[in-house]
């Protein structure tokens, strides 16, 4: 008798656990997300410290979509991860690839971009991109990110210099203190028709290796957090299917971007 009674108290104890752990579940009708406010045109602060971009013009529609209410939070690169997991803010929109390094530690929505990765250098730089030609070459690229990943996997013998945002390797190249940059097309193409237009060209393609690069940009949510991952997830579906994804993406892109 004694058991039958410790097992059903264990069950009324566990069901009151469940329970209560479904009554703390968040609602989801306030969102806060995080980006990094430093790569264009995917995000932004602009002069006036405002956020702009195609992410920021994005999320926000997705909002209006899920009709949730969204603030948005600033958060330098390196730290971005870190401060989801301290519930800074609920979800990561800010061009971060859904690699399997980063699946040990979070969860992802649905790819909402997938785009070329390019290399870009001066404009008498060799298109010649191979190891070999890059030795000794100093490469820049945006530390913490698929493309420093892959620089120090493929370019064993070249200086690779990460920076704590793009802009930043960008000036560099600029002011020739880099040989090379690697990063997404996208984001250089704006740096080549604005600041670096009279300096810098691309100089080559790099090919997409799935066990680094994963298979795009996607929201990165806490591994808890399964149904707000689902919510986001439906919605950028739906903003693909209805057309309102490629709406804002013609507003910054000349390419697609899925």
């Amino acid at each position: 008798m004694k058991s039958f009674v410790r097992f059903i108290a264990a069950a009324a104890f566990t069901a009151a656990g469940a329970a209560g752990a479904l009554a703390q579940a968040p609602d989801w009708k306030e969102i806060r997300i995080g980006t990094e406010g430093a790569y264009p045109p995917f995000n932004n602060l602009n002069a006036k410290k405002e956020l702009e971009g195609f992410e920021i013009d994005y999320a926000n529609m997705l909002c209006e979509k899920m009709k949730v209410k969204c603030t948005w939070v600033v958060q330098d690169w390196d730290g971005i991860i870190p401060a989801l997991l301290s519930k800074k803010y609920d979800i990561i929109i800010a061009g971060m690839n859904a690699t399997d390094e980063r699946k040990k530690r979070v969860d992802f929505t649905a790819v909402y971009t997938r785009t070329p990765i390019w290399a870009i250098g001066a404009k008498n730089a060799s298109t010649d991109l191979s190891p070999a030609a890059l030795k000794g070459k100093a490469i820049g690229v945006q530390g913490s990110t698929v493309h420093s990943n892959y620089a120090e996997k493929v370019y064993k013998a070249s200086t690779i210099r990460p920076y704590p945002t793009q802009e930043e390797a960008n000036l560099d190249l600029l002011n020739g203190r880099l040989d090379y940059i690697i990063a997404d097309s996208l984001s250089l193409e704006d740096f080549l028709n604005g600041k670096g237009k009279d300096c810098c060209a691309k100089v080559g393609e790099i090919t997409r290796d799935p066990a680094i690069h994963g298979p795009g940009v996607a929201g990165a949510v806490r591994k808890e957090d399964t149904a707000l991952r689902d919510k986001f997830s439906a919605a950028i579906e739906e903003s693909i299917k209805d057309g309102s994804h490629k709406k804002i993406a013609d507003k910054y892109f000349k390419i697609p971007i899925l």
